[in-house]
């Protein structure tokens, strides 16, 4: 294990214990929870004990880059989501794709408040949502297309976000960044990988030639033909992963002296690839 590892597993706990207790102080402001997560591993990009933590709140569900993941696979998610209790849609933070359906959605979602906030005389009380998500997944991003300008400070740097910040966003409608960080769980190691391959694990904490080689496990059994367009291989049957990596190399004229395939170069090509879209549209977990 290295000092990476090492430290990661000293301080996530009471990072955790931190950001769940601010979560639960913040919750009796607001009316709803929006969650984003990424499209592309909607599971393995969601913090597991978001449910215990928000209790009965009402909870939007946005998969983010919806761009670069699989359109039938994020249809899928939305289904799965939406018969869980939760209301899900697909956007891009960056473009701002599907967007407009937030406000709708979150009154919509919130029906019941407006209607018992008229009853009490209270017209026109902001409806007030907190917005979660592990870092990278576009929090952000995402309050500043909502609320029009860059006042929600962009990082990819978990912990920005240190107090309580509220944005309007038009429509009657407040969202709370969220007071403190969530982190994934990593007792299953597919997270951790699934995170790493999308660039949310840095890739100086990871084994980048391991990483491209468990990528192209997951693309040679879901998305064979698209590894195959995109590296012009041929035939891959009976290839090991690793024998792939190195085609992609050879293919690339990926080579250092004496003929040998640069296999690290070809891994970071491949990654920075995939994180690019430029392989298709991948997503790499099914509900």
């Amino acid at each position: 294990m290295n000092d990476t590892q090492k430290q990661v597993v000293q301080w996530f706990p009471g990072h955790m214990a931190k950001t769940r207790r601010l979560i639960k102080e913040s919750l009796s402001m607001v009316d709803a929870v929006t969650e984003l997560l990424d499209a592309r591993v909607p599971f393995s990009s969601r913090n597991p004990e978001l449910d215990e933590m928000t209790g009965k709140k009402p909870r939007i569900v946005l998969l983010n880059k919806c761009d670069v993941a699989d359109e039938k696979a994020t249809q899928q998610w939305i289904n799965y989501f939406n018969s869980n209790g939760a209301h899900a849609i697909a956007v891009d933070c960056r473009s701002g794709k599907g967007l407009q359906n937030y406000r709708p959605l979150v009154q919509k979602v919130l029906a019941d408040k407006i209607r018992s906030n008229e009853e009490k005389g209270m017209v026109g009380k902001p409806l007030r949502v907190m917005v979660v998500g592990i870092p990278n997944t576009g929090k952000s991003s995402f309050i500043n297309r909502m609320a029009g300008s860059n006042r929600a400070k962009v990082a990819d740097k978990p912990g920005v976000t240190k107090h309580n910040q509220w944005f309007n966003i038009g429509g009657g409608i407040e969202l709370l960044d969220t007071p403190g960080v969530l982190w994934p769980k990593f007792d299953d190691p597919k997270v951790g990988d699934r995170l790493s391959f999308i660039g949310s694990v840095k890739d100086e904490v990871v084994d980048v030639e391991l990483m491209a080689v468990r990528l192209i496990e997951v693309l040679a059994k879901d998305y064979t033909s698209m590894l195959i367009e995109r590296y012009k291989l041929g035939s891959i049957d009976g290839l090991e992963d690793y024998e792939i990596l190195e085609l992609i190399g050879r293919k690339r004229g990926m080579l250092i002296s004496g003929g040998e395939i640069d296999t690290e170069r070809a891994a970071n090509t491949l990654l920075d690839e995939y994180r690019g879209g430029k392989l298709g549209r991948i997503t790499l977990e099914r509900p």
